[in-house]
């Protein structure tokens, strides 16, 4: 179904993609821009650059056809499988990878790899998320637990609910540390002033971190960060927030950072309860080569 919309501008001022992810929920600026690209909006009749600023008077028309449904085609993609019974799958998702179709990434992910390799995965209610209970951020790498049945789903999603599996990560951040452990306790949501991001927001949801200082360099340092809830970008938001934003990271680092692949982070361990036996699993992965190496030059 096609969404229409039309506006007249009375005295609003700045920018059309601005001014539309305000009028128009759930639109994003990038959306928005390629709207603009695809001449859906018009002002005054006409299609406009991406950078316009609205004038008064101005008549705008918004016109958002439907997007193609996602279609998750089997590809093999050479997962690393950890650990596979008969209700769960381990996987070691490589920095770079996206977990779930999209529609900026429609294809390559994850669960694309998943369904090559097999074809018990639990459904998902959005339908293009099988198997997947929990996910981590495209350049991040590490481990992944993967429901293969309906059961093994509620089992991991409770378990993430009442925070008793096991998620520790590494990373390598910005800065030195007086104190070397401790707790980030501090809700998150949307920026208000970004939509891409996310930030510590009173009115967000509650978040906790545990940090560990594993080593310390010249202006870096080795920390493990244990997730005891998981919100979207939780460790690099939190690390942020206490002054040691993730090295490499594109969306919360200085741009004076470590040169790599997006930001230094690897999710390294994964413990849970196995929802048939009941069985405690825990597995640990190697972080990346290029993590490594950089690593390497820092102790240097």
């Amino acid at each position: 179904m096609t969404d229409s919309y039309s506006f007249t501008i009375n005295n609003e001022t700045g920018r059309i993609d601005k001014f539309l992810t305000e009028k128009i929920s759930n639109l994003s600026r990038t959306r928005v821009q390629e709207l603009i690209k695809e001449k859906d909006i018009l002002v005054n009749g006409k299609p406009v650059k991406g950078a316009y600023k609205i004038n008064q008077n101005d008549e705008i028309s918004v016109t958002i056809p439907p997007k193609a449904p996602l279609s998750l085609e089997p590809e093999n993609l050479h997962l690393d499988i950890i650990y596979e019974d008969n209700d769960v799958i381990v996987v070691n998702k490589p920095q770079g990878m996206v977990v779930h179709p999209s529609a900026g990434h429609p294809d390559h992910t994850l669960v694309n790899g998943l369904l090559y390799h097999t074809q018990e995965l639990a459904k998902s209610p959005e339908g293009f998320r099988p198997g997947i209970v929990h996910r981590i951020d495209k350049d991040t790498s590490g481990l992944l637990m993967v429901a293969k049945n309906d059961l093994a789903r509620q089992s991991l999603e409770n378990q993430l609910a009442n925070k008793t599996n096991k998620r520790e990560y590494l990373a390598i951040v910005h800065g030195n540390f007086d104190n070397l452990s401790g707790v980030i306790d501090a809700p998150i949501g949307r920026n208000p002033n970004n939509r891409k991001q996310m930030a510590v927001n009173p009115k967000g949801k509650t978040a906790r971190t545990h940090f560990e200082v594993l080593e310390q360099f010249k202006d870096y340092a080795l920390v493990k960060c244990i997730l005891e809830t998981g919100r979207t970008h939780q460790i690099r938001v939190h690390m942020k927030y206490i002054g040691h934003p993730l090295a490499g990271d594109p969306l919360y680092g200085p741009k004076k950072t470590l040169k790599g692949h997006g930001q230094f982070l690897h999710a390294a361990t994964l413990g849970f309860e196995q929802p048939t036996s009941h069985k405690w699993l825990e597995f640990s992965v190697q972080v990346p080569k290029i993590f490594q190496e950089q690593l390497e030059k820092l102790r240097k």
